[in-house]
């Protein structure tokens, strides 16, 4: 099966030959050896070192160039574009559709023991080969990442061999954190051509790393998140001035050719994947973006702009990627991809990374365990609008806070609880554990709480990449509303109730929300959200509230279920 891998740019396996291959005894994590540099990518973890279960989304809907094109395909959509639609193991690894039931059938996906197997399999086959890049949003997202402020994934980053590393949510730990992690702990290249000190416009950390591989001159250029400053507290970073830099990156790709004869240049990248593609069409000499921050499936072919070929590597240790590459004399020849989904029941753990693992948590393993409530329904977070495991929290900061409506940010990561699951304390922190979680009550009047929502899409929605700025669409307890992600900024939302009441523009509305922007006082969003869950004991989420979609969108490929949207 090579799970999916492909052989040079023009050809890929047919769903006859998946589905051969998953059927039958061999081996799913053997490679052919071709070439004579590999590159092993991972992005996007969010500090899960243990499995989890991951459901992709069922709407990622792409306006503008980006229309129907991937990564903005869910469900049968992208299977099909693909060819991958026949294997219900493709279904699992690569769509929404029928999550539960797969998910008995194939387990959960990743895991640094798991990962570091496979990690550990290639470098014994490949040798001095092999290159591992980590593309940031790997020290947040769990527990004991925040406890520890990151240094846990610094361990678990030290003991897998990761050699270069670009970030985003690990600046929210302020600059000295990142700064004396990335200095006195962090064996890996820290890369970023495009943050420059406020003061004296200097780069802030090495821009790029050449590395020598098979006697050839390997350039990964580092691109932290352009938008950290706007997308997540600036006050965080006060020092550190942060862009897309389409120019500077020109300045650097051109020096990493002329200067230092690079054989190969990668951009390491946290951009999202259509500001990638943006990208490569702008900058001129990439041979590959090796993509993360939107936690797309962008395989198992990668996309391509001019001669620039692109993935995004999914996200919680789902996937890694690995190029195959024959990199001659100032270019390159040919290349394989292979895109492996890490289903932890098919790969053993490395029994080194699963007592680090072991020793690291030990000291929060009371706390993380503490049982609060049982699911009855499925709970996810990832979607563009709203997910389950968000409405259950919306739902809890209205009661608990006694508020008529509700907002919690759309964040992508999160991971998921299948139906008759014990909701732990780690559960809640793994859809909370940031180091800005306080929980606020402010009075908004109708029009402001439509502005609020109108800024955030387009943030999202709007049809040019360089002006998205991450994220899902702000989630909404008790807010209904109609949608239209075609229409500019102010005009996308339209038709907005409250409690299924017109909302009125003037009215003034009691609004419960976390994650602010700026430095408040309040209780953390996990405490409110535990202490509603073991009020509750048996929770389920039957509806979500979702918008009522323009009636364009009925062929949308980035929506799987349109009966869902009341097109």
């Amino acid at each position: 099966m090579q799970l999916m891998g492909i052989a040079g740019a023009g050809s890929f396996l047919t769903p006859g030959a998946v589905q051969s291959a998953w059927g039958s005894d061999a081996d799913p994590y053997e490679i052919p050896d071709y070439g004579n540099v590999t590159l092993l990518h991972m992005t996007d973890s969010h500090a899960q070192l243990l499995p989890v279960w991951w459901r992709e989304p069922d709407t990622n809907i792409g306006v503008g160039q980006v229309l129907n094109q991937v990564p903005h395909l869910c469900g049968q959509w992208m299977l099909d574009y693909y060819g991958v639609a026949t294997p219900s193991s493709s279904k699992y690894a690569y769509s929404c559709l029928d999550f539960d039931t797969l998910a008995h059938k194939y387990g959960k996906i990743g895991g640094y023991a798991h990962i570091a197997s496979l990690v550990k399999r290639y470098r014994q086959q490949r040798g001095d080969k092999v290159l591992l890049l980590d593309g940031g949003d790997t020290w947040q997202g769990s527990a004991t990442s925040l406890w520890t402020k990151g240094a846990d994934m610094v361990g678990a980053q030290n003991l897998l061999g990761i050699n270069d590393f670009v970030g985003h949510w690990e600046f929210t730990y302020g600059q000295d954190q990142v700064e004396h992690l990335v200095k006195t702990e962090l064996k890996a290249n820290f890369l970023a051509q495009n943050i420059f000190n406020n003061t004296w416009q200097e780069l802030v950390f090495k821009p790029y790393h050449i590395h020598e591989v098979s006697g050839r001159k390997i350039a990964v250029i580092g691109q932290a998140f352009p938008f950290t400053p706007i997308a997540n507290p600036g006050y965080m970073i006060p020092d550190w001035g942060f862009g897309i830099h389409t120019e500077h990156m020109q300045k650097m790709v051109t020096e990493c050719r002329e200067k230092q004869h690079a054989d190969l240049v990668v951009v390491l990248s946290h951009n999202g994947a259509d500001v990638d593609k943006k990208m490569a069409a702008m900058v001129k000499g990439i041979d590959i973006i090796l993509g993360g921050h939107t936690h797309d499936i962008m395989g198992p072919k990668p996309f391509m702009v001019g001669n620039t070929l692109i993935i995004n590597t999914s996200t919680n240790g789902k996937v890694l990627a690995r190029f195959d590459l024959d990199v001659g004399k100032g270019k390159l020849n040919g290349w394989r991809f292979h895109y492996l989904p890490v289903f932890s029941n098919l790969i053993k753990e490395d029994p080194e990374m699963a007592d680090y693992i072991h020793k690291v948590r030990s000291p929060y393993q009371q706390k993380l365990a503490q049982p609060l409530a049982t699911t009855e329904s499925l709970l996810y977070r990832r979607d563009n609008f709203n997910g389950s495991f968000d409405q259950l929290l919306c739902d809890a900061l209205r009661e608990e806070m006694d508020c008529e409506v509700s907002f919690s940010p759309g964040f992508r990561w999160g991971y998921c609880k299948l139906p008759g699951e014990t909701i732990t304390m780690e559960d809640v922190m793994g859809q909370t554990a940031i180091t800005y979680p306080q929980v606020t009550v402010n009075t908004y009047t109708g029009e402001q709480i439509k502005n609020i929502m109108e800024q955030v899409a387009d943030n999202i929605f709007n049809p040019n990449p360089y002006y998205q700025q991450g994220g899902d669409m702000i989630r909404v307890g008790n807010i209904q509303y109609d949608f239209n992600p075609d229409e500019k900024i102010y005009h996308r939302c339209s038709n907005m109730r409250i409690g299924g009441q017109t909302m009125s523009a003037s009215k003034k509305y009691k609004v419960a929300g976390w994650a602010a922007m700026q430095p408040v006082e309040g209780k953390p969003v996990w405490d409110i959200f535990s202490q509603w869950l073991q009020s509750k004991k048996n929770v389920r989420v039957d509806k979500v509230d979702l918008p009522v979609l323009n009636k364009d969108m009925a062929n949308n490929h980035g929506i799987a279920f349109p009966k869902t949207y009341k097109l």
